[in-house]
């Protein structure tokens, strides 16, 4: 159904505490954009994940918590509009202290967001699977999900990242999420563990519903959903896998254009025109451009 007159989640954070009490466990893979995240809708997954790396990538930026609040708010209520899947937002450090994360909470939960993730890095902060990573003292993040949970006016999601593992070892991650858990945070993102039993550790002695962040090319082995579920944890991400795919492919179109001379060879990979137009609604928009044309044509009639 087409976003002009499709009736959007009416709380969003409310589907998916649903979602996280139903399911045993939830595979958001990410979304870059509001095509990327309609076509996840249709391909029948039941979240979808807002990554700062993959938008700040998509801008042709690197993730070091340069992107801004209002960048980040227009995507969440581009996608926002378009689906009716909970959208998991990536806030990085909340873009500031205690009193900034307020606005950050208010202003993407007032653009859709379904849960909003901050994290315990200190700006610039780094890819949570890079070395060089630094930490705010556990005190200054417990303030922040203090703020986070008091700003809220709907049943948004509070997801707290700790990205202690690679700065100080699995132990203080434990600790650190152990007080995030005590200051409100209703999920815990343990970031860039390194071994499955790492990952059973943590949910063995964390006691709330965990996720796991199964990126690419990162400090985390390739694990599977079903392991992640046998290990307790509620949620999988897959952040930037629908942007890394996207531009091997486009790199490869565009190596065959420019060898060949045509598209003609690609044909058969692509999307086509009636599955895209099927795919935003364009039937959708054509219908009720019509219903408006008939009733304002009716109208006139009966004035004459």
């Amino acid at each position: 159904m087409a976003f002009l007159y499709r009736e959007p989640l009416e709380d969003p954070g409310a589907r998916l505490r649903e979602l996280m009490r139903e399911r045993d466990i939830i595979v958001a893979p990410g979304s870059f954009n509001p095509l990327v995240a309609l076509l996840v809708e249709k391909m029948g997954f039941e979240a979808t994940y807002l990554s700062g790396a993959a938008l700040t990538g998509s801008l042709a930026m690197p993730d070091l918590g340069i992107i801004t609040l209002s960048e980040l708010a227009t995507m969440t209520r581009y996608m926002s509009r378009v689906v009716r899947i909970p959208i998991i937002v990536d806030a990085d450090t909340g873009f500031g202290e205690a009193i900034n994360v307020m606005r950050t909470v208010r202003d993407l939960e007032e653009a859709g967001a379904a849960a909003i993730q901050i994290e315990d890095q200190v700006l610039p902060k780094k890819c949570g699977h890079l070395s060089g990573k630094m930490l705010i003292p556990a005190e200054e993040m417990v303030k922040k999900i203090i703020a986070a949970t008091e700003a809220r006016r709907k049943e948004t999601v509070i997801i707290a990242r700790t990205d202690a593992r690679g700065v100080e070892g699995l132990e203080a991650a434990i600790e650190r999420a152990q007080m995030y858990v005590e200051a409100g945070a209703d999920v815990i993102f343990p970031e860039a563990l390194t071994s499955l039993e790492e990952f059973k550790e943590f949910a063995r002695r964390v006691k709330a519903p965990l996720l796991a962040n199964m990126t690419e090319f990162g400090k985390t082995p390739y694990l599977t959903v079903d392991q992640f579920r046998e290990a307790g944890y509620k949620i999988v991400i897959f952040p930037v896998t629908t942007l890394r795919i996207a531009l091997g492919a486009i790199r490869e179109a565009l190596e065959v254009l420019k060898r060949e001379g045509t598209q003609k060879p690609l044909l058969d990979k692509m999307m086509t025109r009636q599955e895209f137009y099927e795919l935003i609604g364009y039937y959708d928009y054509e219908k009720k451009d019509s219903e408006i044309a008939k009733k304002a044509e009716e109208l006139v009639k009966q004035k004459h």
